[in-house]
C-alpha cells in the first residue's frame, strides 16, 4: 500500500471541502451566511486563507513533497483545533468539521512522520 496514500487524501480532503465552501462564500449563499457570518473583513480574511489552503493542496497533489504537506497539514491541524477555543463552542458546524478534518489530518502528518523518518521535535 502507498505509505502517501493518507496525505494525499488530506489534500483532496482539503480541496474537496473547500472548493463548496470558498464558492458559497464568494457566491454568499444562505447556508455560507448561517455558517460564516455575514460579509465582513475577517470573513474575506478567512475566504483568504481557504483559498491559499485550496491552491496549495492543488498543487501539492501534483508535485507531492512531504515535508510541505506536512507543514501545510500541520497549520490546518492547529487553528482547526483552536477554533473551538476561539469561539467558545463545538456546536457550530464549521467547527465540528473542522474537528474531524484535523483528526484526519493528524494521522496523514503521522503517516509522513513515519515515512520520512522525521522527529518533529528536532530540526
Amino acid at each position: 500500500m502507498n505509505t502517501m496514500l493518507f496525505p494525499k487524501i488530506s489534500l483532496v480532503l482539503n480541496i474537496l471541502v473547500l472548493i463548496p465552501v470558498c464558492s458559497g462564500i464568494i457566491l454568499k449563499a444562505n447556508w455560507a451566511v448561517d455558517s460564516y457570518g455575514i460579509e465582513t473583513p475577517a470573513r474575506g480574511i478567512l475566504l483568504s486563507i481557504y483559498l491559499a489552503i485550496l491552491i496549495f493542496s492543488s498543487l501539492l497533489l501534483f508535485k507531492f513533497d512531504p515535508k510541505f504537506v506536512m507543514a501545510l497539514l500541520s497549520v490546518q491541524i492547529i487553528y482547526k483545533l483552536l477554533s473551538p477555543l476561539m469561539v467558545g463552542t463545538i456546536t457550530n458546524p464549521v467547527i465540528i468539521s473542522n474537528i474531524f478534518i484535523a483528526l484526519f489530518h493528524s494521522y496523514s502528518v503521522w503517516k509522513i512522520v513515519l515515512n520520512e523518518k522525521i522527529n518533529p521535535l528536532v530540526s
